[in-house]
């Protein structure tokens, strides 16, 4: 493609934070830097000076001001940033404490609930005296088991104001997927749901909630939020803390007292997928996380105190975290409750009118599901205040980036993110200054030393390789839970390049200064010894009409490994010698001969994890006769046995 597919005016580039920012960095060390890549250029060079500039520009609250911003040892992960300064999260969430709307908690039924910066505050202050009276204090772990509602988002700023550790999970895990991550941190205090509605229906939680009850032995206290069932009681849960209903346990008002923690106090802890061993528990500290949210949202996706920012997520993927910082900007943030498709494929997009939204976020798959139902929003709906569409959870098509300014709306800005749990934020993600390209992530982010690397460690462009990051950053993680040593987290990052961040994203850097994913490194396939990413196939896989979605994977064959695609195909359309045939032949034409499966194969489900990513290791596990460990990470475990056995991969 010789042209973008949108490009921002001189005027809307001259009212963005981004624009501010460069005029700010110049003024302040008395440069030129003319545009974005000069910026970040800077911003990587002089590490120090940008990660001063991004507290001066947000106006971040240290308690205890730091010694120096960066006290670097010889090798990553090995350094400390702003050593001495203390501050507090929460904090600087709950800094606006006007009428100004912070969030709108809506609910798959139709519920809305809706809440003020001064009533947040006033339910924060509430919730974090109970907390204290039951001895919550630095680093105890608080949890969550809950869906994404309003007293989820209180709880983690009533805990993280005292200086404890929060973490979430989602209540569509299955008991061993939340035993094999809470239990491995021992909580003092959880709170939970004791149902929670999906796809139209009421789920009754009490029976799961027992049986994690009776595995979490480091419990002192139990909350009880009822949701959706307004029946629940104290005594239908059998444990040996303090158990107490949402409604009993605290009382709103006044306001809340915010302990000041070290830079890298542990904030969150969120955890890796899990579909090939016990989940890792990553540790994330404070002004970390609070720094990269404020650079990627005020900075990257532009928002402001007058935006409305929705993105779906569960309070069990990081995008839930992520979204919530939106309030340190006082912005307004939408959470959702519920099937995406429920009662309709566009009830998202209704959100986006209904409540204003000027952000919308959402997943790959579910930009590509609108296409493939039809879905034309720019001609249903008046999107009026939407400017910007983020992406993640899996590479962002090209036909995906067409569909969305041909169908949803022409001038906006499309992001397309990538990052993850690891470092709860993003490597290269979207930017308000510069044009978009189809398939490709705008740029590197700020401060990040993003580069792509062959096997020899060497930086290149225009080719595939290895996303790393070659220098330090504030919000990489404080490392693993339980990881006394460091080796687990030193084996899962830096042992691929010594002393180098490597992601395990196979990446390409274009022309343009911006990147493409093509899937996992793990997952990449490896046929006659060319590695091709799985997105690569995905992609044109997508333009077939007959396939909502497809995996592949390598089968190992005859000492060499062949592709193999599953296909989930339309109700009632059969994998005809015609269908396959012409598969073949979208990929063959877009791609190369050796992107052409030898199999293609049709599934009555593809697995994912809870948070939507398609896991080809666990598919590649199951074709070779190998077990799959906690199978509790996966949305739809059951759908694992559809690729047992089966005869077309004997031939």
């Amino acid at each position: 493609m010789t042209s973008p597919l949108w490009s921002p005016s001189e005027e809307r580039v001259s009212a963005t934070r981004m624009d501010a920012f460069r005029h700010f960095v110049n003024r302040r060390h008395s440069l030129q830097l003319p545009d974005y890549p000069a910026l970040h250029a800077w911003s990587v060079a002089q590490r120090e000076a940008f990660w001063q500039a991004i507290v001066e520009f947000f106006e971040v609250r240290f308690s205890d001001q730091p010694r120096s911003v960066l006290q670097e040892g010889p090798a990553m992960p090995s350094a400390h940033w702003f050593p001495g300064a203390t501050l507090n999260f929460a904090e600087h969430l709950l800094r606006r404490r006007d009428a100004h709307p912070a969030l709108v908690a809506i609910g798959e039924d139709g519920s809305r609930e809706q809440l003020s910066y001064a009533e947040l505050t006033a339910q924060v202050a509430g919730l974090q005296r109970s907390l204290k009276s039951a001895g919550v204090g630095l680093g105890d772990r608080v949890v969550a088991f809950m869906p994404n509602t309003w007293q989820t988002l209180v709880g983690m700023l009533a805990a993280t104001s005292l200086g404890a550790t929060w973490s979430s999970c989602s209540p569509d895990f299955g008991t061993q997927g939340v035993i094999d991550r809470f239990g491995q941190i021992e909580p003092k205090v959880l709170i939970a749901c004791a149902g929670y509605r999906y796809a139209g229906k009421n789920l009754d939680l009490t029976g799961k909630l027992n049986e994690i009850l009776e595995r979490l032995p480091s419990l002192q206290q139990l909350i009880v939020v009822p949701y959706s069932r307004a029946e629940a009681k104290v005594d239908d849960f059998i444990t040996g803390a303090q158990v107490a209903l949402w409604q009993d346990f605290y009382q709103a008002g006044g306001d809340p007292v915010f302990t000041p923690v070290p830079f890298d106090h542990p904030l969150y802890i969120l955890y890796s997928s899990g579909t090939t061993g016990v989940p890792k528990c990553i540790v994330h500290g404070t002004g970390g996380v609070l720094l990269q949210h404020l650079k990627e949202l005020g900075l990257h996706t532009d928002l402001s105190a007058d935006d409305c920012l929705f993105y779906y997520s569960t309070c069990g993927w990081m995008m839930w975290n992520w979204l919530v910082s939106g309030l340190a900007l006082g912005a307004t943030v939408v959470l959702f409750d519920g099937s995406p498709f429920h009662p309709g494929g566009e009830r998202l997009i209704d959100l986006i009118d209904a409540e204003n939204i000027s952000i919308f976020g959402s997943s790959a798959k579910y930009l590509a599901a609108l296409e493939k139902a039809g879905a034309k929003p720019g001609r249903t709906h008046a999107l009026q205040r939407l400017k910007g569409i983020l992406s993640t959870g899996s590479p962002l098509s090209h036909e995906s980036f067409e569909y969305v300014y041909r169908e949803i709306k022409a001038d906006l800005c499309l992001s397309s993110i990538s990052g993850g749990t690891d470092i709860v934020s993003c490597f290269a993600l979207g930017n308000p200054v510069l044009p978009v390209w189809r398939g490709e992530l705008q740029c590197k982010g700020l401060g990040m030393d993003v580069q792509v690397w062959d096997e020899a460690g060497k930086p290149i462009k225009g080719e595939k390789g290895e996303l790393v990051c070659a220098s330090h950053f504030p919000s990489m993680p404080i490392g693993f839970w339980n990881d006394p040593n460091s080796e687990k987290f030193q084996a899962a990052y830096f042992d691929t390049f010594p002393g180098v961040w490597a992601h395990g994203d196979y990446a390409e850097e274009t022309e343009h200064g911006g990147l493409v994913i093509h899937g996992r490194s793990d997952a990449v396939l490896n046929p006659g010894g060319v590695r091709i990413g799985t997105a690569e196939i995905y992609r044109q896989v997508e333009k077939v009409d007959e396939v909502l979605e497809s995996i592949a994977i390598g089968q190992d064959w005859c000492g060499d490994v062949r592709v193999v695609l599953f296909v989930r195909l339309r109700d009632g359309v059969p994998l005809t010698d015609e269908l396959q045939s012409r598969i073949r032949q979208v990929i063959r034409a877009n791609t190369t001969p050796r992107h052409v499966p030898a199999k293609i194969i049709a599934v009555a489900d593809i697995p994912r994890t809870i948070s939507g990513k398609v896991v080809e290791l666990a598919v590649r596990s199951v074709v070779h006769g190998k077990a799959v460990k906690n199978t509790d990470a996966l949305a739809n475990p059951q759908a694992l046995e559809l690729y047992r056995d089966l005869p077309e991969l004997r031939s």
